[in-house]
């Protein structure tokens, strides 16, 4: 049994696992919220992952604990054993992720203090996206900006995308290396990614998690001249903007509620703004799969996971429809079909597979951290 100690942290909160890399079961799980919140009993992360250390009992062996960081910037393209140093570069890296990083370093400093004579792995979500080509990963504006200030596409949920890429040649029978997919991570946070051969070409999320697909209350993306005018025509200032974008857009800014799940109730109700906001929704991710297409050439699968793309069967099926053209279709009783593994949701024959393979992050975490030992 090879144990790695799983930790997801954000600014209030601790999600971990106990991952057994040999066979991939979660040993242990849990959640510690509202860190240092007013009235909460956890009054910092070094209180948190007492209790989450707690929560594991005794007699584990855990060989390293692994780390999710959610942006490396490019200083990091893979899995990084975490010294002092390493520290000090994550932390330099936040103004490109000031919502993430700096709470993922909360958590990693919470528990090198808990667990000092254990290595300790950061694993990056931007790390996958290291093969993007110039072309994907270039914007057209001043280079020396660009570079002074290292403006360019990063790409995010990497981690996720590793997994599902590897379990989807896997499932289709095909070597990795001759495999080219489109995959949707699609949950609260939402992108996609065009893969070649277990290799990252494109994917819709850029600079920061911001870009791309519609979220829950994220906007995707929009003209940015909309945020002069904003600033012009509405008195908007830069915070308000960020909010606006960040915290009030997507879903939520369009229906009022942030849950593809309420919008969807809502939608099945009758309710003509939930159905049109759906509409955006769907028309962003078709937008997306056209481009990857033909970056891509071919297309072996087009692949859902995370909780919307691996829950929501209506919007599969709706995502996909008007897409035979292209080879791309939606097997009605097989999507509606009650099953939590990866599975075939295409009809028999079809030119691309349609899949979904849930995503498992946390032990695509420890088995990088077990390899970068």
């Amino acid at each position: 049994m090879t144990e790695v100690f799983v930790v997801n942290s954000g600014s209030s909160s601790i999600k971990y696992q106990l991952v057994d890399v040999e066979t991939g079961a979660a040993l242990v799980n849990g959640l510690i919220e509202r860190i240092g919140e007013s009235g909460s009993p956890v009054a910092d992360h070094v209180a948190g992952m007492k209790l989450a250390l707690e929560a594991l009992g005794t007699g584990h062996d855990i060989v390293a604990v692994g780390h999710r960081v959610v942006h490396g910037g490019t200083l990091f393209t893979e899995a990084t054993v975490i010294t002092d140093r390493v520290e000090k570069q994550i932390e330099g890296l936040s103004p490109l992720a000031p919502l993430h990083n700096p709470a993922n370093l909360i958590g990693i400093r919470a528990a090198r203090k808990a667990l000092p004579s254990v290595p300790h792995v950061a694993v990056f979500d931007t790390a996958f996206h290291r093969t993007l080509p110039p072309e994907a990963y270039t914007y057209a504006i001043d280079a020396d900006v660009a570079s002074k200030y290292a403006v360019r596409r990063y790409g995010f949920h990497g981690t996720s995308y590793k997994f599902v890429s590897e379990r989807a040649a896997e499932f289709l029978g095909l070597p990795l290396a001759d495999t080219k997919l489109i995959v949707l991570h699609l949950g609260n946070g939402a992108s996609a990614c065009a893969i070649d051969g277990g290799r990252s070409i494109d994917t819709s999320m850029g600079m920061t998690p911001l870009q791309g697909l519609v979220m829950g209350t994220r906007s995707g993306d929009i003209d940015p001249a909309i945020l002069s005018y904003l600033y012009h025509e509405a008195g908007m200032g830069f915070d308000e903007l960020d909010t606006l974008l960040n915290k009030q857009s997507g879903l939520l800014g369009l229906t009022g509620e942030g849950d593809m799940r309420d919008v969807q109730d809502a939608a099945t109700g009758g309710d003509e703004v939930a159905e049109a906001a759906l509409a955006v929704y769907r028309h962003r991710i078709r937008h997306y799969i056209g481009a990857y297409f033909a970056q891509l050439g071919r297309l072996d699968a087009v692949v859902f996971t995370a909780g919307v793309g691996e829950n929501s069967v209506a919007l599969r099926e709706q995502a996909l429809a008007g897409l035979e053209g292209l080879g791309i279709s939606v097997d009605h009783v097989r999507n509606a079909a009650k099953a939590r593994d990866a599975r075939y949701i295409s009809p028999d024959g079809s030119p691309v597979a349609v899949l979904v393979i849930p995503t498992n992050e946390e032990l695509e975490i420890a088995r990088q951290a077990v390899a970068v030992l």
